[in-house]
């Protein structure tokens, strides 16, 4: 029971951190689905029931994307989900190109609860791209995406084989359509 109160209490707390933020889709939707989404896909569809992975996944935009920092989300949880929420956080103070980057380079040095975290993230990610692309996003821009999102997976190869096998599936859909959607043309 207790690891089920500190899930519910790592939501709530990501849910209060990001109430005010919307993701860049038509509908604007609330950025909460984001982490909940991500914390779905490790515990329903790779069957994840480790409560620090999951507290990890639902928080681990907030240090990121919020004012939220790392003492905080210390003093709140154990130092055990802190430690795996900074392993996936990006630096905001370096440019865009470089820390997609550093995704890239720093991939295969994750610890294997952030691996998980990052093949979902991307997951989600795609998936989104797919159904709801961030406003303003060519085509051409959808593709640069899934292909930088290859090459992080790619440093997180043999951590899940199930979630790399989903990432495979919705990389490939992607990318399909993306080449069918340039072939048929704007006019169609």
């Amino acid at each position: 029971m207790a690891d089920l109160a500190t899930f519910v209490k790592a939501v709530d707390f990501a849910a209060r951190k990001h109430r005010f933020q919307r993701r860049k889709d038509e509908d604007a939707s609330p950025y909460i689905n984001h982490p909940i989404a991500v914390a779905n896909v490790l515990a329903t569809e790779a069957a994840i029931s480790d409560p620090v992975t999951l507290c990890a996944a639902v928080l681990h935009d907030t240090v990121e994307d919020t004012e939220t920092t790392a003492a905080e989300l210390e003093e709140t949880f154990a130092a055990q989900i802190t430690q795996i929420v900074l392993e996936v956080t990006d630096d905001k103070s370096l440019p865009k190109e470089v820390r997609k980057q550093l995704q890239i380079e720093h991939a295969p040095q994750l610890s294997r609860q952030a691996k998980t975290i990052k093949l979902a993230d991307k997951i989600c990610n795609l998936r989104d791209a797919l159904t709801q692309p961030p406003v303003g996003w060519s085509l051409a821009r959808c593709r640069e995406y899934f292909e930088w999102a290859k090459k992080v997976i790619d440093g997180v190869r043999g951590t899940n084989p199930a979630l790399e096998a989903i990432f495979d599936q919705i990389y490939a859909q992607g990318i399909a359509d993306f080449d069918e959607q340039v072939r048929r043309g704007p006019n169609l």
